[in-house]
């Protein structure tokens, strides 16, 4: 099965989604803003746990270059207020336990994990202008480095 893959200038796609408090977040409601949204695959692992932190601890930056971050995985409400109150995460994270957004962001589907073919969530960061069109979809990037690389990138 191939994975859907985007590209800068495609739309992203929408989505209505929970954080880990049970509170709606859409899409749409940040228009006008940029987006940088994220797909992990799992809270309160290692690696998630590190680029979460790599995330918080750049978040001043973003915000103050007009970025609003989301983070996106397939846990539970639960686990993800478990995991943002111990991390300090100050961010939504959007719970998508049925994978539809991931899916639809390409962000879950075959993946290499010790040289093993296996179907998860694929690590990927996505940039969303205000008008909701990609200007980046980076699909299985690094937990550690990869908020560094996209803050050049960004030339935040």
């Amino acid at each position: 099965m191939a994975n859907v893959r985007l590209s800068p200038g495609d739309t992203a796609p929408d989505f209505t989604l929970t954080d880990a408090d049970g509170k709606k977040h859409k899409l749409k409601d940040y228009r006008g803003r940029t987006v940088i949204l994220y797909a992990y695959p799992a809270a309160m692992t290692p690696g998630c746990t590190k680029q979460a932190c790599d995330f918080r601890d750049n978040f001043a930056r973003l915000t103050d270059a007009g970025y609003v971050v989301l983070g996106l995985s397939p846990d539970s409400e639960a686990k993800l207020a478990k995991f943002r109150d111990r991390d300090n995460v100050p961010f939504p994270l959007l719970s998508d336990p049925d994978k539809s957004v991931l899916t639809a962001y390409g962000a879950f589907g075959e993946k290499q994990m010790y040289g093993k073919t296996v179907t998860g969530v694929i690590r990927s960061t996505f940039v969303i202008d205000p008008k909701g069109k990609l200007t980046k979809a980076m699909y299985g990037v690094k937990a550690t480095g990869h908020v560094e690389r996209l803050l050049r990138d960004l030339e935040v």
